[in-house]
């Protein structure tokens, strides 16, 4: 007895998933919707991402997996385990892209899975509990909004019928999509049993890249906050209004601005700010800008930081507004909170990486992810692989075999850690 548990436990820790075929797996799934400039376009719901659909459904199938579709299109592909009544150890990410997508964002954490099936397959290791792998509707958010779409139905952060109902530019739901493209299943969203959930991602930043190390123990997610700021001054001719009596919006706006980038300075080392959009009215070459609106993002590691940046940008505000007699309004648009991942999926994707020998570091995802609402559900955590130059949305995103075999190892080791074998 004591022999076979060795022998087994020696088996596991030399298990290795088959990069070429992941690989090969990846750049057969980026044909559909090509780009010239070798990404993808495959929006969701539209005919391109029913053949992405069929195509990875195809292949769960053809690895011996059954497949769950819930009504908002959500897909679960399911390897039994020994212990069929446990909730299942789940891994996934999206197959929809950006209009102007990568090969990579969302489709390599969902064949990561479809590989890690594979591999188990290919040696004979059966789990104590189910292993599946999902995909999720409309996570990117470019047809449809909101983003992360069907990972927040299932989360219920909002609603079945408020998803539904979304339209795109043409007017075309939601609904109406999933019924065309056949991908509306019976299951209702939520009513799905998770043990834990890892999604494996490219970065989307160059953190990785900039430290040389292949694996990011992703700890959480940063939070956001969303705001439209309005500087409100006066338009006047820019020629007879001498300096000393401008009221100009823009001058003041301009400060405020950078006082957005001291800010995350001032909350290191996760503090995030940026100006993203300007409107500057009444925009003319010899007219004292008016009024400026611009947004604000701030975003950070946890709600109290968050919380503190706020506190620190609005009183800035009421500092130059005092000063400059211009009026300042700082408006919330959209709040996300910060999610920590779960410490023992953390720690498991941290021993994995050790054990595999690959170098790697704690890391947070600045963008969100569909397992930001499955941490609400269930334990979850992220591995990160680095991306080329840390581009993503970008036709010319990229990553290397190397890394994404790493990556898909450590995914590997991560969920039989938690399964059981």
């Amino acid at each position: 007895m004591d022999t076979k548990t060795t022998s087994t436990a020696t088996d596991i820790a030399a298990l290795r998933v088959n990069g070429e075929r992941l690989w090969d797996s990846l750049m057969e799934l980026a044909r559909i919707g090509a780009t010239p400039k070798g990404g993808v376009c495959r929006l969701t719901l539209t005919d391109l991402d029913r053949q992405g659909r069929d195509l990875v459904t195809g292949w769960a199938r053809a690895a011996g997996m059954s497949v769950t579709i819930d009504r908002i299109g959500n897909v679960f592909m399911r390897r039994p385990g020994r212990d069929d009544r446990l909730p299942p150890i789940m891994t996934g990410s999206h197959i929809d892209t950006q209009p102007t997508g990568g090969k990579f964002d969302g489709n390599y954490g969902v064949l990561a899975g479809i590989e890690v099936v594979r591999t188990l397959n290919d040696h004979g290791i059966e789990t104590e509990a189910p292993i599946e792998v999902a995909f999720w509707t409309n996570e990117e958010g470019s047809r449809f909004v909101p983003v992360m779409m069907g990972s927040g139905v299932f989360a219920r952060a909002f609603t079945l019928e408020h998803a539904y109902a979304a339209t795109d530019t043409e007017g075309k739901t939601v609904k109406g999509e999933l019924e065309r493209i056949g991908y509306v299943g019976d299951q209702e969203p939520g009513d799905h049993p998770i043990g834990a959930y890892f999604e494996t991602h490219i970065e989307q930043g160059p953190v990785l890249e900039d430290n040389g190390k292949t694996i990011g123990v992703v700890t959480g997610v940063l939070g956001i906050r969303w705001y439209d700021c309005t500087v409100t001054g006066m338009e006047a001719h820019a020629g007879p209004t001498p300096m000393a009596l401008r009221r100009d919006a823009l001058q003041v706006a301009t400060r405020l601005m950078q006082e957005v980038v001291a800010c995350a300075h001032r909350h290191p080392p996760h503090g995030r700010g940026t100006v993203g959009m300007v409107h500057v009215h009444p925009n003319s070459r010899n007219v004292i800008p008016g009024q400026v609106k611009f947004s604000i993002d701030l975003r950070n590691a946890t709600d109290a930081d968050c919380e503190r940046m706020d506190a620190d940008i609005r009183a800035v505000a009421a500092r130059l507004a005092a000063e400059t007699g211009l009026e300042i309004s700082i408006e919330p648009v959209s709040a996300y909170p910060a999610q920590p991942f779960h410490a023992e999926c953390v720690h498991a994707v941290e021993r994995a990486a050790a054990q595999l020998g690959y170098s790697h570091m704690p890391v947070v995802s600045g963008a969100g992810h569909d397992a930001v609402y499955m941490a609400r559900l269930a334990p979850a955590g992220m591995v990160f692989i680095p991306c080329k130059d840390g581009i993503s949305h970008n036709e010319i995103e990229d990553a290397q075999p190397a890394h994404i075999t790493a990556g898909c190892n450590v995914l590997l080791h991560a969920m039989l850690e938690r399964a059981g074998t």
